[in-house]
């Protein structure tokens, strides 16, 4: 057993390809995966009984940060289990992308400036073509075939949560692949929820249903978790036009197998447990809790329940293909899965804009997860000399540039932990004062499920998702650095006295 970045690991490490891969890694792992054969119910209680073992992230307490879990015993489900918080783990995904957890936006950063292609591979080497179910089948019924959970008793139905959406241009043949918002509505529907102009897929959808024609997509579930992670970036970081499959190709340094789908023309992960073939129907709309009448969705990541939205896009399924025993992967919508799954690529992102800019200050980003990995950043910014005071207001607002859904930024100095929340309060209670180092950028465009991003809580905003950007500026004037020096304690190799902790958790 070797220790690296926190864990004691296997001599020979596993190498991950895919989700099972991973699965194995975890189990050689003490801490990392749990699996319980006691029957569950997808209908709410599995996720409720996550929220106490791992949830962590913005979910009500109480919680924690814990290992994955898997359900072998999935009520209504005989052949199928639910793998969930896999990534609910900064430390476990730095295990599974290979990288130290305080390193994971720095690898990002690399993996899309060196992007390697996917390549498409023959549909007999698919595994996620196994077992094929068509939907002119008789019996045909997603609800059936996908062990689906909902989160809560109030949700408007079952969703898929890590659904990787994949679809392409209809003119320009470009593809790209994300995660949406996924009700199951009937035997063969599913509504999709679109952040508004914030995803390349709603830009294929719109052009196709100009042209009268519906849009072919495929939704991979069970993947490997570079691909989770890499699908999650946005613009300006991936333009229009660039396929986040090549950044798990490069994260991995071997690209993405894909396969053709069987009826629809697109293609799919070739190695995904499950996949849904369907069209994205044209002029079609539903009601998002037309079979609970709730008027609410699911939990989102903000730590609230989001609204049912009153007109979504449907997609018609013309056939659903898995792996033998497959593995259904789902996500609590407001945990720490969705902090690492959203906030690393933001941190690449910022990291990647701001390095462009002025090269060598910024030392490190955290997007917290009490902001859902979207709305909060930490800044870890180092001054060199008496010109760079005030560049770390200007790396707060090209983060702002970077990633447009960002809400607030914390800026702290060199010496101070931006991944240890205690240390980021220490530096706002003894380098802040909120009358001189505090910049308000009012009206400006945000997310619409922050619920006090609306006119209802400030009447001066004009729209729902228009907000106040603020800069909490606790670095230390250049010219007073030697008055803010941290007390200087003995370097030691503590081993000597107290031996390394055996735990993974």
């Amino acid at each position: 057993m070797v220790y690296l970045g926190g864990f004691f690991m296997p001599t020979e490490k596993i190498k991950v390809y895919d989700l099972r891969s991973a699965l194995e890694l975890l189990r050689s792992v003490p801490g990392q995966l749990i699996e319980t054969d006691e029957l569950v119910d997808p209908h709410a209680e599995l996720s409720g009984v996550y929220r106490y073992i791992g949830a962590g992230g913005t979910v009500k307490r109480p919680t924690q940060i814990g290992p994955a879990m898997i359900f072998n015993n999935v009520k209504g489900h005989e052949d199928a289990k639910v793998i969930i918080g896999l990534l609910a783990s900064r430390k476990r995904v730095g295990l599974m992308l290979d990288t130290e957890p305080e390193r994971l936006g720095f690898l990002l950063n690399e993996a899309v400036k060196n992007p390697i292609s996917p390549v498409t591979v023959k549909q007999d080497k698919a595994l996620c073509q196994e077992i094929v179910h068509y939907a002119d089948e008789p019996g045909f019924d997603i609800r059936k075939l996908l062990p689906a959970p909902t989160n809560t008793e109030e949700d408007a139905g079952p969703y898929i949560t890590m659904g990787m959406c994949y679809a392409s241009d209809s003119e320009t043949g470009e593809s790209d692949i994300t995660i949406h918002r996924l009700c199951l509505q009937s035997n063969d529907e599913i509504s999709m929820y679109f952040v508004p102009g914030a995803r390349h897929l709603e830009v294929f959808r719109k052009k196709a249903e100009e042209a009268g024609k519906p849009l072919p997509i495929s939704i991979s579930i069970g993947v490997d978790p570079a691909i989770e992670i890499a699908s999650c970036f946005e613009p300006p970081t991936t333009p229009l036009g660039y396929n986040e499959l090549s950044i798990a190709g490069a994260i991995r340094k071997q690209a993405v197998e894909l396969t053709q789908c069987l009826t629809i023309n697109e293609k799919a992960i070739a190695n995904a447990e499950y996949v849904i073939e369907g069209e994205l129907i044209p002029n079609v709309r539903i009601r998002e809790d037309q079979n609970t009448n709730s008027g609410k969705a699911m939990p989102e990541f903000p730590g609230y329940t989001g609204p049912a939205c009153l007109e979504l896009p449907i997609i018609k399924v013309k056939a659903i293909t898995h792996r033998r025993n497959p593995i259904m992967q789902t996500v609590i919508g407001p945990s720490e899965e969705h902090v690492n799954l959203a906030g690393i690529p933001t941190e690449a992102s910022i990291l990647q804009m701001v390095e462009r800019a002025m090269p060598g200050r910024l030392l490190n980003v955290y997007a917290h997860s009490s902001g859902g990995g979207k709305y909060m950043a930490i800044l870890q910014f180092k001054k060199s000399q008496p010109s760079d005071e005030g560049r770390q207001r200007q790396a707060a607002l090209l983060a702002f540039s970077a990633f447009s859904e960002l809400k607030h930024v914390i800026l702290v100095d060199e010496d101070v932990d931006p991944f240890d929340s205690n240390d980021v309060m220490w530096a706002l209670n003894t380098r802040y004062q909120g009358d001189i180092d505090t910049v308000f950028i009012p009206g400006v465009r945000c997310h619409p499920l922050d619920p006090t991003q609306t006119p209802a809580y400030n009447p001066a905003l004009k729209d729902t998702g228009i907000s106040c950007k603020v800069i909490f500026d606790c670095t230390v004037p250049f010219h007073l650095k030697d008055r803010f020096e941290r007390a200087k304690f003995m370097e030691v190799d503590p081993s000597r006295f107290v031996p390394l902790k055996q735990s993974n958790l």
